[in-house]
């Protein structure tokens, strides 16, 4: 594997006017490849990620809004909302197609992407992800995130984040974590979580897709990952014994192999 040699950080902004952070890794006409967080993660998410991909891929680490370093508008966070972002993003990039990578929320956005504009993805990649959010174990956080006030409490936080991991992540990068998700504010984990348990999934995506996570996943089930897969025409399905919600996290270089393997399919 090759270690990216320049990275670049930008706020763009899109014709609705808000700005999407972004995080820019690899040559300048390398291929193309999308990065979309979870729910409430940012661009940090993919850190462990980066340094494995190669320098030949442009890679774009995207905080999408409401997260991170992007606009924080009062509305708009519906899943529709958020892959019109992404769609908006890929035109003010100057790339027809991409290959679209997304974790939990962001592996609904990435689907979404897809289903709306096919032409525009290559290779659709998701991972700890479900037909729909709207299951026993999201439902159960409800109580506790619409009772979430400014500041958000940091214990909710951290007990959140280190619930959805199974494996050991390195303490310096979960904390970042922490940290970037403590400073969401609660409007923005209330929209975004209503906007997930709201969403439908359209017309099955027809592009390549990897489906990938763990066996001990604690949001999203085996099963529930199985029938995401079964539903996409000739998509992929690969599960790592152990590993939980977050893949990417826990085991980054099982993760980037498996990404590089189902790139070099394409071609």
């Amino acid at each position: 594997m090759l270690v990216p040699t320049l990275t670049r950080q930008r706020l763009l902004r899109l014709p609705s006017g808000n700005h999407l952070n972004l995080i820019e890794q690899g040559e300048s006409e390398g291929l193309p490849v999308l990065l979309l967080h979870g729910w409430p993660d940012s661009s940090q998410s993919w850190e462990l990620v980066q340094p494995l991909l190669p320098s030949a891929w442009r890679v774009f680490a995207i905080d999408q809004r409401g997260h991170g370093h992007s606009d924080r508008p009062r509305e708009g966070y519906a899943i529709d909302q958020l892959a019109a972002d992404i769609e908006a993003l890929l035109d003010e990039l100057g790339l027809p197609r991409s290959v679209v990578v997304g974790h939990s929320m962001g592996s609904f956005v990435a689907r979404r992407v897809a289903e709306r504009a096919p032409g525009r993805v290559s290779g659709l990649v998701l991972i700890g992800t479900a037909p729909v959010a709207r299951n026993a174990a999201l439902l159960a956080l409800a109580p506790a995130v619409h009772a979430l006030r400014d500041p958000v409490n940091m214990a909710f936080v951290r007990e959140f984040q280190e619930s959805t991991v199974a494996r050991p992540v390195p303490a310096e990068f979960m904390a970042r974590a922490i940290r970037q998700s403590q400073r969401v504010p609660a409007r923005i984990w209330q929209a975004v979580f209503e906007g997930l348990l709201s969403f439908e999934p359209g017309p099955p995506p027809r592009c390549p897709t990897l489906v990938t996570g763990g066996t001990r996943d604690g949001l999203f089930s085996v099963a529930e990952q199985e029938a995401v897969s079964a539903a996409i025409p000739g998509a992929r399905i690969d599960l790592v014994e152990g590993v939980g919600h977050a893949l990417h996290w826990e085991a980054p270089e099982i993760f980037a192999i498996s990404l590089l393997h189902f790139v070099k399919e394409l071609r």
